[in-house]
C-alpha cells in the first residue's frame, strides 16, 4: 500500500492471517522489520495445485480415515482419482464444515438442512484445527521456500508469531472461543495468556475494507465524504458493512450502521440447483446422476452464467446420453437462462435488500459498493447489482484480480494498519435484573402478581432485561458501557464473589419499548446468553 508508514515496533515479528472459507481457503503474511515498510504477501503455493506457479485459494476440504486420521486436505482432496481412493478406503469428506460453528439463531436455522454433516466422531473444532494446523503448515514450508534463510527466520520468529483469524460479520464471542480453542489445539499458540495475546479476531467484512483500502480502491469514493459499503460475498456467508471516512491525514474510518451477515453465498446457488434438478429428473434414469450434475453446474454453468438469454447447458456424460423430453442431449442438459437466474434470486435479493437496509441506517449517505469475495467472480450477481443500484447513483465495483484473497490480505493489513476506529453494536446488550416496581406504570401493574418485597423492603419485580449497550450505539476501541448494581443477602459468604450471564437482544418488540418494560418474557427466544463473566469481590 502506498504510504504505509515504517513498522515502528522494537522487534522483528510475523503476522499470519487464515481465512477459512465455506469452499475455498487462503493464508496471508507479513514479516515486520523494525524501521522498513511492511509488505502484504499471499501464500500462493499448496501440495497438489493444478495451477502451473500455483494460487492463493485451496479448496476448504477435509478427508478422514476410518480411525479419523487425516488423509487428504485441500487441493489434495481434489486430485485426480482421490474419490476412487476414498470409497476404497472408506474414507469420509468433510466440507462445509465452517457453518456447523455458525450461531444456532433463528436466522440459520435454514442453514442446517443444506449443510453435509461431519465425519463420524469429530466435532466441528476438531476438524476447524485439523485444517488451521494443515494451513500453517503450508504457510511454514511457503516462506521456508521463498525467503532467504527461510528455515533460520521462521525458527527465530517462533515466539514472535501473530496469527489473525477471519470470521463472518455474523459471528460472536461464542465462535470466536471456539475457533480460539481450535488455534490452540492446531498448535498455532499455546494455551497461555501469552499466547493468547497473539491471538486476534476479525469479521470478513472489515478485513475486507482493509483490502480495499491497500488497493486503493476507496480513495475516490471518499473524496466525496460519502460512505462506502462492503459486501463480501463468500462461499457460505454474505456480509455486508458500510464504513465512512473520518479523518484524511491518519486514514481512520468508522462503521456506520450495525454490520449485517446472511447465509446467502454461492452455495446456497448450488442448493437451489439440485432441488430443481431433482425434480426435474424425479421420474427419469438420470436422478442418480443428480449429485454429479450438480457438481458440474457448481464448477462451470453457474460460473459462466451472465444472461437470461442464453441456454445453458451442464455437460455431464457421454454422447450417448440422451432424453429430447428432458433436453438432454449428447451428454448435456439444457436449461432455461430464466431457470438458471431463479437458483441466483434468493442471494441477489438478499443483497438488494441488505444494501437498502445499510443505506438507509447509515446517517451518511452512501456512495459507492465494493462487491469482493469468490461469489463477487460472479457476472451474473455483478450484473443485477449494477442493475439495481446504479439507476440510484450507487457506484458498483469489484476489485481487479483475486477478489478471493481480499480477505486473507485485508486481515494482515487490519492488524498492521487498523484503519477502523469505531464500530456500531450490533445487538443490544446487558444482564438480567431485578428492579423497583413502578405502580404508575401500565406494563408494572399488569405484572403485580409478580412483584415482592426485597430484604430492604422494597417493592421489586424480577424478570427485567438492563440494557447496558443498546443496539446501533458508535463504540470506540477502548470505550467502557457499565452500569451499576446492588446486591442484597443475609449470608456474608455471598459477597466474596460474584457471577452474571452477559446476554443480549436479538428482537424488535422490546426495541419499542422504555427501559423499565424490557422484560425477558415479552419476547423469550430473542435473548440468549453471550457469555459469563467472573469477579472476586472480597479475598
Amino acid at each position: 500500500m502506498a504510504n504505509r508508514p515504517p513498522y515502528s515496533g522494537p522487534h522483528r515479528k510475523l503476522v499470519l492471517a487464515f481465512d477459512v472459507g465455506t469452499t475455498f481457503s487462503g493464508v496471508s503474511y507479513s514479516i515486520l522489520d523494525p524501521g522498513e515498510v511492511p509488505d502484504i504477501r499471499g501464500v500462493t503455493r499448496y501440495p497438489a495445485q493444478e495451477h502451473v506457479g500455483g494460487d492463493s485459494k485451496i479448496p476448504t476440504i477435509i478427508y478422514y480415515d476410518k480411525e479419523g486420521n487425516v488423509r487428504a486436505v485441500g487441493a489434495e482432496a481434489m486430485r485426480e482419482g482421490i474419490e476412487d481412493e476414498a470409497e476404497d478406503g472408506e474414507w469420509t469428506k468433510a466440507e462445509w464444515f465452517k457453518l456447523h460453528l455458525r450461531p444456532k439463531t433463528q436466522s440459520a436455522a435454514h442453514v442446517t438442512q443444506k449443510i453435509p454433516p461431519l465425519p463420524q466422531g469429530k466435532a466441528a473444532i476438531e476438524v476447524f484445527a485439523d485444517f488451521l494446523r494443515y494451513l500453517h503448515k503450508c504457510a511454514r514450508t511457503y516462506i521456508e521456500e521463498t525467503h532467504a534463510n527461510g528455515v533460520d527466520l521462521l525458527k527465530s520468529l517462533e515466539p514472535r508469531t501473530y496469527f489473525v483469524l477471519t470470521h463472518p460479520n455474523g459471528w460472536e464471542g461464542g465462535q470466536q472461543s471456539l475457533m480460539r480453542k481450535a488455534a490452540v489445539m492446531a498448535g498455532l499458540i499455546p494455551d497461555t495468556q501469552s499466547g493468547q495475546e497473539r491471538l486476534s479476531f476479525v469479521t470478513e467484512g472489515e478485513a475486507s475494507l482493509h483490502y480495499c483500502i491497500q488497493s486503493g480502491l476507496t480513495n475516490e469514493a471518499m473524496k466525496s465524504g460519502k460512505g462506502v459499503l462492503i459486501v463480501d460475498a463468500g462461499g457460505g456467508t454474505i456480509d455486508i458493512s458500510a464504513y465512512k471516512q473520518t479523518s484524511q491525514q491518519v486514514k481512520s474510518f468508522e462503521e456506520m450502521a450495525p454490520p449485517q451477515c446472511h447465509f446467502q453465498g454461492s452455495i446456497f446457488v448450488t442448493s437451489n440447483a439440485k432441488v430443481y434438478l431433482e425434480n426435474l429428473l424425479r421420474d427419469s434414469r438420470f436422478i442418480g446422476d443428480v449429485p454429479y450434475i450438480t457438481k458440474c453446474f457448481d464448477k462451470t454453468t453457474k460460473l459462466r452464467f451472465r444472461n437470461t438469454e442464453e441456454a445453458q447447458h451442464i455437460k455431464f456424460g457421454t454422447l450417448r446420453d440422451k432424453d429430447p423430453k428432458l433436453n438432454i442431449r449428447s451428454g448435456q442438459l439444457k436449461l432455461n437462462g430464466t431457470d438458471v437466474a431463479s437458483f441466483f434470486e434468493p442471494s441477489v435479493q438478499c443483497i438488494v435488500e441488505s444494501i437498502e437496509e445499510q443505506s438507509t441506517t447509515s446517517k451518511t449517505p452512501i456512495g459507492s459498493v465494493f462487491l469482493v469475495g469468490g461469489f463477487a467472480a460472479s457476472d451474473w450477481l455483478y450484473t443485477k447489482l449494477k442493475e439495481a443500484f446504479s439507476p440510484r447513483g450507487l457506484n458498483v465495483s469489484r476489485p481487479d484480480g483475486h477478489t478471493n484473497k481480499a480477505v486473507a490480505e485485508g486481515a494482515v493489513s487490519f492488524y498492521i494498519d487498523h484503519f477502523v476506529a469505531s464500530r456500531v453494536s450490533k445487538l443490544s446488550y446487558g444482564v438480567e435484573c431485578i428492579m423497583l416496581y413502578e405502580p404508575w406504570n401500565a406494563e408494572h401493574k399488569s405484572r403485580s402478581d409478580e412483584m415482592f418485597v426485597d430484604l430492604s423492603g422494597d417493592a421489586v419485580i424480577a424478570g427485567l432485561f438492563d440494557v447496558i449497550l443498546p443496539k446501533g450505539t458508535k463504540v470506540e476501541e477502548g470505550r467502557e458501557f457499565k452500569h451499576g448494581f446492588m446486591r442484597l443477602s443475609t449470608n456474608p459468604t455471598d459477597f466474596r464473589s460474584v457471577s452474571l450471564n452477559i446476554m443480549c437482544y436479538r428482537g424488535t418488540i422490546c426495541l419499542k419499548e422504555k427501559p423499565s418494560n424490557w422484560f425477558k418474557n415479552k419476547d423469550p427466544t430473542k435473548f440468549s446468553v453471550l457469555c459469563r463473566v467472573y469477579a472476586t469481590l472480597l479475598t
